[in-house]
Formats: C-alpha cells, structure tokens, sequence
C-alpha cells in the first residue's frame, strides 16, 4: 500500500505540494483548501484484482477536475466514491447532489466532475475499467452523479462490504481471492444502484432498457452450448437485426460478446485455486465449448497464451512466499 501525507510539509506549502502529489499518484484534479495555513490530507492506495482502491481524509477544501486535467489523463476510468464521514456536494454529469455519510456516488473520470465540503471529510474510492464496470452495469453513464443514498438497504450492505475490504487491505489481503472478491463487490454495488435507480433508467431510454435485457440474458445463459445471437432475439422477441443495433454502440458484435464472456468466465476458473482440480477442457465444456482444440485456440487468441500457461502463470503468482 502507498501512503501520502501532508503531515511532514511545512503549513504554508501543503496546498502546492499535495496537488502535486495526489496529482501524480492518483488522478488529475485541483484541490483549492479553504484554509490553505490549516489544510491537511492523507491519501492511501492499493488494488485488489480489477479494482483500484483508496482512501482519502481530507481537511476542507474544494476538489475540481476540468478539461485540461482530463487532456493529461491517458486511461478512462469510473470511481465509486463512498462517503464516510462528514458531507460534500458533488456536482457531476449535470447533476448536482449531497452526500452524506454512508451514500455513495459514481463518478467518471472522462467528464469534469467538482466535489465540495466545508467539514473535514473522508471517503473510500473504487476505481473501475470501463469494460470490466459495463459487464456488471451496463449503462454507467446513467447513474454517474446521483447519490445513493444509504437508507435502501442494500447501499448499507454495500457500504459495510467496502469498509471491510478497506479493512482487510490494510492489513493484508491474499492475492489468490483478489479476482473473487473483485467481482463480489461489483455484484452488490450493481444491484444496489439496480434496485435504487432501475425504473429511472428504464424509462430513460427503450434502447438502453433492451441492450441491458440481451446482456442479462446472455450472463444467464452462459453455460448453455445452445447460446446464440438467434436464441437471444427470440428470447427477447426482437429481430435479429435489431439485435445487432442494439450492439453497435459497444462495437463489438453480438457472437463476439459472448465469447469474451465466456472466455473471461474460464479465464477466471483456470486462475483460482478454488479450481485447480478441474481439467480444462472440464472448465471449457461447462461454459459451452465443445472442442478443446477450438477453446485452446481462441483463449490465445484473447490472453495471448494457452489455458495451460495461463493457469500456470497465475497459481504461481498465488503461492505463498516461503
């Protein structure tokens, strides 16, 4: 874990230098103290398999992210901001809202975003990659700069899964569960933005509604070696072609979608010690391949190695140092 601090920066000087640091190792934003003699932050930095995580403590201040701090950044990324202690206003995506301890926001990184609070605050970020976020919500974008809010039910669930992670992080968390807890949460943060804001984002968009349908039902059927672009519009009584519209945002074609995913659902099985005493082609077969010549091929083609190398090099990486 990194850790940064202002604590050993002369007073005066502690504005300048922790934008400078929090901007190198961390994201391109401006923090603007509201008393820049009393300001004071703390800034630690780790990742669990796919996401990023940090936890921030921060004196007063105004934190902004522009143009031109998006022009220096190289790599899109989303961010679940939980609120845990004090209040901030977070202006986002049009949207301007309060967080209160316990709610959460998401926040993405390719639009300017300004986070306020006039009270010391402290907050733990997720960050997320674009394509990895899209597999668990589909539509981001819709939800980026509202508030959930920590009464429903599930935000507390989420809320508790978040600060028992940090927990374990920074007293040290072994690898070889990092992929398994990565998608856990991403489960629980979905379905609680799912359950707050589903009905919203329905009615926003028709298209958006049917796109996250056919992503649904392709999750769900994974394992059947009968799924199909076919299958798909007649399970969501939809033309063929409408189909392929649906997906042409993404750039990526309906056949090539569910490869990737099931690719990915192997990829993840082959990699976890959990599944060590599974064969390969036992790991390939259930997620509907039925030629390990054909699987072994198109895994190389994705991963750029084959299942056996791919294995070997991850449980390793699980071993524990002797």
């Amino acid at each position: 874990m990194d850790v940064y601090s202002t604590s050993h920066v002369p007073p005066g000087t502690r504005a300048i230098y922790w934008n400078q640091v929090y901007s190198s190792r961390f994201a391109q934003v401006t923090f603007n103290p509201l008393d820049r003699e009393e300001f004071e932050a703390e800034l630690k930095v780790d990742h669990v398999g796919d996401l990023g995580i940090a936890r921030v403590h921060s004196k007063p201040t105004d934190i902004e992210r522009t143009r031109s701090h998006i022009d220096l950044s190289s790599r899109r990324l989303f961010s679940f901001v939980l609120q845990l202690r004090g209040s901030a206003v977070f202006s986002h995506y049009g949207h301007e809202t309060t967080l209160e301890e316990g709610d959460f926001t998401l926040c993405d990184n390719a639009r300017p975003h300004r986070l306020r609070f006039t009270g010391a605050a402290d907050f733990i970020i997720l960050r997320v990659d674009p394509d990895v976020l899209r597999t668990y919500l589909p539509h981001p974008e819709r939800v980026c700069g509202l508030r959930l809010p920590a009464r429903e039910a599930f935000t507390t669930a989420a809320a508790t899964m978040v600060q028992s992670l940090w927990d374990q992080v920074e007293h040290g968390l072994p690898s070889k569960f990092a992929s398994m807890i990565t998608r856990s949460m991403l489960d629980v943060l979905s379905t609680s933005y799912a359950i707050a804001f589903d009905p919203w984002i329905a009615e926003s968009s028709a298209v958006g509604a049917r796109r996250a349908a056919a992503r649904q039902f392709i999750e769900a059927h994974l394992k059947d070696p009968d799924l199909s672009p076919g299958m798909v519009a007649r399970a969501l009584r939809i033309s063929p072609r409408y189909l392929r519209m649906l997906f042409v945002p993404d750039r990526e074609t309906v056949s090539a979608y569910i490869l990737r995913r099931r690719l990915e659902e192997c990829a993840r099985q082959i990699a976890s010690p959990l599944w060590s005493g599974r064969t390969l082609t036992d790991i390939a077969f259930q997620y509907g391949f039925n030629s390990a010549a054909h699987f072994t091929r198109v895994f190389g083609d994705h991963f750029g190695m084959t299942p056996r190398q791919y294995r070997k090099a991850h449980l390793a990486r699980a071993l524990p140092l002797s």
